[in-house]
């Protein structure tokens, strides 16, 4: 008798939709005559424009390389000091340390788990009393709830600083009712499209902006600082010519990819409204049960959920996160966290000499929290399964 291959679910805490419209589209630039540097890229980014509110747009090899280009666009250098959250991934740091800069955090709010402005004016009047300037603030719209973009402005009047939006988590949010706040709020916006995120290009990124000046600084650093912008050759021998006058990188990216990229962004609003319902159902469960603290939304607000940052208390429990997360494993569940707090890594501390109790709420937060399953394919039976495992397995751990 022959075995039938069974296929078993695993839940991974986000992953890629991809149905057969972004197949073709991958297919159909496959056949043309351009894989990269082709009318892909240019499509792209009008799109990228459209939806989002901005006036330009630069799509670049990852949201790392797009937060580097920002850096160098916006001039941070040697004693510059860049301001951002502890709770998100290194790159929101690592950007500055590229240019040469300083960095320094400001804690997280304990709701929003998004920079907090009165921590961050704290920071700002100290360097003020030191005669220092802070050069630029990286404000992280967190697993997709946006900062309190109001508060970050009138600091940025008050203190004159650059303000950029670490917008990767964040696509299809809304604040004050405005799915285009982005842009108007930031100098510079970051976004990502690696598989986990919103929508995906494999790899990918893209820097949003209002500023023409800074795009083209940014779509010439993005290709070795290489123009043929005749504004700025200083002679030109021909349509071959080109010239550099800066050192840049190669971040490009294929036209493969921005051909996924366009269909993948003609379905963002239906891959937030699942979220959406599934963080909704998430809630329902979770505040019904007070070993658990579901993330709060602020009024003005409408998530995005790239994330669901599930907070468990887990001083309440006989057993540890590891061993949660171990558990969790044997269930098919795998969880992740974010994000170890970026003051805690061993550069950081070395370099800067933070400690643990720098930030105190974001490493309280970090010892809490757990990222669960948050993707559109999740079906209602699949979030049947994921609570009642986890609800049972912390239920045994009290």
């Amino acid at each position: 008798m022959n075995s039938k291959n069974i296929t078993v679910k695993t839940y991974s805490y986000g992953k890629q939709t991809i149905d057969e419209d972004d197949i073709n589209a991958v297919v159909d630039a496959l056949k043309s005559d351009w894989m990269t540097q082709g009318p892909a890229i240019q499509k792209f980014e009008k799109a990228l424009n459209e939806k989002f509110g901005s006036k330009f747009a630069s799509v670049a090899a990852n949201g790392t390389a797009c937060l580097h280009l920002i850096a160098l666009g916006l001039g941070w250098k040697k004693n510059d000091i860049v301001i951002t959250s502890p709770i998100t991934f290194l790159a929101s740091a690592n950007c500055a340390i590229y240019a040469g800069a300083d960095v320094d955090f400001a804690d997280i709010d304990p709701l929003s788990y998004t920079i907090d402005p009165n921590k961050l004016e704290d920071k700002l009047k100290f360097y003020a009393s030191q005669n220092k300037n802070v050069k630029a603030v990286v404000a992280v719209d967190y697993a997709g709830h946006p900062c309190n973009w109001n508060a970050l402005k009138n600091l940025k009047e008050k203190y004159n600083f650059q303000l950029v939006n670490d917008y990767c988590h964040a696509p299809g949010a809304e604040y004050n009712n405005d799915i285009q706040y982005a842009a108007k709020y930031a100098d510079a916006v970051n976004l990502s499209f690696h598989p986990v995120k919103h929508i995906t290009t494999g790899e990918g990124g893209a820097v949003l902006t209002n500023d023409e000046t800074l795009d083209k600084k940014i779509k010439m650093f993005r290709t070795h600082g290489m123009t043929k912008d005749e504004t700025i050759l200083e002679k030109n021998d021909g349509p071959w010519y080109y010239e550099m006058h800066d050192v840049g990188f190669n971040y490009r990216i294929t036209d493969l990819q921005c051909a996924l990229g366009i269909s993948q962004l003609s379905k963002l609003d239906k891959f937030v409204a699942r979220r959406r319902e599934i963080a909704k159902y998430y809630d329902a469960i979770f505040s019904t049960n007070n070993s658990f603290i579901h993330p709060h939304i602020s009024e003005n607000v409408k998530h995005a959920y790239h994330l669901y940052p599930l907070q468990i208390k887990f001083d309440r429990l006989k057993i540890s996160k590891k061993e949660l997360f171990a558990k969790l494993k044997a269930q098919r569940i795998l969880g992740q966290v974010h994000y170890i707090p970026v003051h805690l890594q061993p550069f950081y501390r070395k370099k800067f000499g933070f400690k643990p109790g720098d930030f105190p709420v974001s490493e309280k937060f970090y010892e809490q929290e757990i990222s669960i399953p948050m993707y559109p394919t999740l079906t209602n039976e699949d979030l049947e399964y994921i609570t009642a495992a986890i609800i049972e397995t912390v239920e045994k751990a009290k």
